[in-house]
């Protein structure tokens, strides 16, 4: 902006002398017009045309630390048209607070004041570790406002998921950059019934496992520990368990044993049900698909695998199923939070358990998680989609997994908690 003011003050410096005319002057002024200041700007009056402009001092997303040490990411601000205004392309610039605020560079400073208003998105905190595992395979991703229903353009949904791999990662690593772009497109078309939601979902999670199909049988080099012994990547997969929430709805859409349970009034809810192949529905549909359930080391799918749906093991099929089981469930004012997790933690820590420590830490009631541990729930957050994370959060998701890691669990640990407490 400024080398834009000051080649224009050159260039009317040069002129000055023989471009007196209204020709010239019109000239300079479509030159400059694109480029309007907004904000409060301190602006003052040219003298004979000449004078030098002045830059436009705003903190931009470079000036603020990304360290950030586990900030609130529960407001924002948008631009939005009234009437049928047109609003033009938006660019985002932080400023303090860890708020966001969308800026037009052509809108003027009193149509940018207008159309500023309000925001404000759930707050959360996530924590995934490898744990006692070799190597890590779950993935976790939150998307705020990831969409809006058409019919409803104040109503914002948000996408919470945890993603737990099994054979490898990279399936995992597809959902995760991957499904919630499928749930938007499915959602922008469904209806508003009950049942669009659900039809919405199975699409999503079917979709999702074609492509994964699609992409293990078109690998053509080994760029991981499963594409070496198995060239196809036919044995890896991930369950997916995703939280869409709504100002006045939770959507829950699981597949596999990763879990959400919802901590309301203290109370613990299950919002969804472990696919696991001894579940005697599930053991009914395996052995009307042909299959069988083997015991070794627990329960398998063959003998392989410890759950009976999930997303990929294409050489499991039909017996393992991707379909989800979706339930959705009204939010009320008793609602405290909503807990998304791995088996590792559910494992070895209840349902009850879970909503305890994490009531409790959004109560204000447990320690601090310290220095370094907020430092890595930050980034953790950051990984998954999000600059910022709540602290009571983040310490309730931290403190959660350390629990699980306490009482020995063996698998990867990641917990999601969404604080769904009214804002009064």
């Amino acid at each position: 902006m400024a080398e834009i003011c000051c080649g224009v003050e050159r260039e009317s410096e040069a002129s000055v002398a023989c471009n007196t005319s209204s020709r010239g002057v019109r000239r300079r002024s479509v030159q400059v017009r694109p480029f309007k200041f907004v904000g409060d700007m301190a602006s003052s009056e040219p003298v004979n045309g000449q004078k030098k402009r002045q830059k436009l001092d705003l903190p931009t997303a470079s000036s603020v630390s990304r360290e950030c040490d586990n900030a609130v990411e529960n407001s924002g601000e948008q631009l939005l048209g009234s009437g049928n205004e047109r609003v033009p392309e938006t660019k985002e610039m932080m400023i303090s607070g860890g708020q966001a605020i969308l800026v037009n560079p052509i809108l003027s400073p009193s149509l940018l004041t207008a159309l500023v208003v309000q925001e404000v998105y759930p707050k959360f905190g996530v924590a995934s570790v490898c744990g006692r595992r070799r190597d890590m395979e779950d993935a976790v991703a939150i998307h705020p406002s990831f969409c809006r229903i058409e019919h409803e353009t104040a109503t914002k949904l948000h996408y919470y998921a945890v993603y737990d791999g099994h054979g490898c990662s990279h399936v995992a690593m597809k959902c995760r950059d991957r499904l919630h772009e499928l749930v938007k497109e499915e959602i922008e078309k469904k209806d508003s019934s009950t049942e669009g939601w659900k039809v919405a979902m199975e699409k999503s999670f079917n979709r999702m496992d074609n492509e994964v199909i699609a992409w293990n049988e078109s690998v053509l080099r080994a760029d991981c520990r499963c594409e070496l012994q198995t060239p196809e990547c036919n044995t890896v997969g991930s369950t997916a368990v995703v939280a869409v929430v709504t100002p006045d709805k939770i959507i829950v859409a699981n597949c596999g044993d990763s879990r959400a349970v919802l901590c309301r009034n203290g109370k613990a809810v299950p919002l969804s049900t472990d696919h696991k192949p001894d579940r005697p529905d599930e053991l009914s549909r395996i052995q009307a698909a042909g299959g069988r359930v083997i015991y070794w080391d627990g329960p398998r799918v063959l003998g392989v695998l410890a759950m009976s749906r999930a997303i990929g093991d294409n050489y499991l099929k039909p017996y393992v199923s991707c379909d989800p089981e979706v339930t959705i469930t009204d939010r009320t004012a008793e609602d405290d939070c909503l807990i998304l997790a791995s088996d590792g933690l559910w494992d070895v820590v209840s349902n009850d358990m879970a909503c305890g420590v994490a009531r409790m830490c959004l109560r204000g009631k447990a320690p601090a998680a310290g220095e370094s541990t907020s430092k890595m729930c930050s980034l953790v957050s950051e990984a998954a989609g999000e600059e910022h994370g709540d602290k009571a959060c983040s310490d309730a998701s931290m403190l959660l997994t350390k629990l699980a890691l306490a009482r020995r669990s063996a698998d990867n640990v990641s917990v999601v908690v969404i604080d769904l407490r009214r804002v009064t």
